[in-house]
């Protein structure tokens, strides 16, 4: 499967044109355009390695200690539903 599909039949002065026209229209905006796309793409980045971070954290822990905090969670709920249930 191509990539360029779109741009198959295009050839090298099809392109040069419409990147002209492009530049006429867009000229004065491009320096903006780009500066923008450029810190979209530096947050992106940032986001995914604040994910990949938390997901290495986590993964690092021991299995021992996830699974005593997930049962201290259980056990936690578990007494406060029975508080609630012996004060009604």
């Amino acid at each position: 499967m191509h990539t360029l599909a779109l741009f198959q039949g295009v050839g090298h002065w099809e392109l040069l044109i419409i990147l002209a026209i492009g530049l006429l229209l867009f000229g004065r905006r491009l320096p903006e355009v780009g500066r923008s796309l450029g810190k979209g793409i530096v947050e992106f980045k940032r986001g995914l390695k604040g994910i990949e971070d938390d997901i290495e954290s986590e993964s690092s822990k021991p299995a021992s200690k996830q699974i005593s905090d997930q049962t201290d969670t259980v056990d936690a709920s578990a007494e406060t539903s029975k508080s609630k249930a012996a004060s009604e």
